[in-house]
């Protein structure tokens, strides 16, 4: 079983980037139970914020 956690991990450095997320104490449950609520992991959520928020900002704004 050891050389499957090597490999895994060997396995995570190859191909991931690890980032280090703070947040105020509760806003994690909160965020993982918004996750939850829609099928995802807490991981799969933020991963989505990411890409939609960096989208919207890269959409130009329509003037009126």
């Amino acid at each position: 079983m050891a050389g499957n956690s090597e490999y895994r991990n060997k396995w995570i450095a190859e191909k991931l980037d690890r980032v280090n997320l703070t947040m105020p104490k509760g806003q994690k449950d909160v965020a993982k139970a918004h996750a939850e609520s829609r099928g995802e992991s807490l991981n799969a959520f933020i991963n989505r914020a990411i890409l939609e928020t960096m989208e919207r900002d890269n959409t130009p704004a329509t003037s009126e």
